[in-house]
């Protein structure tokens, strides 16, 4: 159980695509709209952990053209939230709130996320520690699994968010925003080339 909670823990504290837009719109957001996405970010992390567990994600993914089909749809999400948050550019965004990316974002961005499915692959069929009971054991995990998924995007948040409530001036401002965007730029070339 404890080599499962490690493995959590190092898979969640990586930047990946949900950390870093999560930082990404506390920063250029603030905590409202932050907790906002990150609640959708959870509720699409709970729908990709069922659909491994059940099955489903199997059967979906065994199509290779399936694979690459959300490959390229997380992808060009990425690089939209990318685009939003680079748009915030200064302290006005912080006001307009009509763009920033919510609940809906945050669940589409985990749901078509081929690397939820498979880490979360990776976390249920691996590291057995209770073999008397499968429904035990995979109840464990979850429980395991999203204490630490809540306790670490909360701090990818705050980190986010403090950036935020540093009172930056607007061109400060506007380079973390870019820094931020290009951050996630960068997750899409790599998932990209990962092909």
């Amino acid at each position: 159980m404890l080599v499962f909670a490690t493995v959590s823990f190092l898979m969640f504290v990586t930047p990946g695509p949900g950390v870093l837009s999560l930082a990404g719109v506390g920063a250029a957001f603030g905590w409202r709209q932050g907790l906002l996405y990150m609640a959708g970010l959870f509720l699409g992390h709970v729908i990709v952990s069922v659909a491994v567990v059940t099955g489903l994600a199997a059967i979906l993914l065994a199509e290779p053209v399936v694979r690459t089909i959300l490959l390229f749809l997380s992808a060009a999400y990425l690089g939209f939230l990318a685009f939003r948050i680079a748009l915030a550019g200064s302290k006005i965004s912080f006001i307009e709130m009509i763009n920033a990316p919510g609940f809906m974002t945050g669940m589409t961005l985990q749901f078509i996320n081929p690397k939820a499915y498979a880490v979360h692959t990776t976390f249920f069929t691996g590291f057995a520690f209770y073999p008397d009971s499968f429904t035990i054991e995979i109840s464990l995990k979850f429980l395991i699994m999203n204490f630490i998924w809540i306790i670490l995007h909360l701090a990818w948040l705050y980190a986010g968010c403090k950036i935020h409530e540093l009172n930056l001036s607007s061109s400060a401002q506007k380079w973390v925003n870019l820094l931020m965007a290009a951050s996630l730029c960068g997750v899409v070339v790599l998932s990209i080339g990962s092909i």
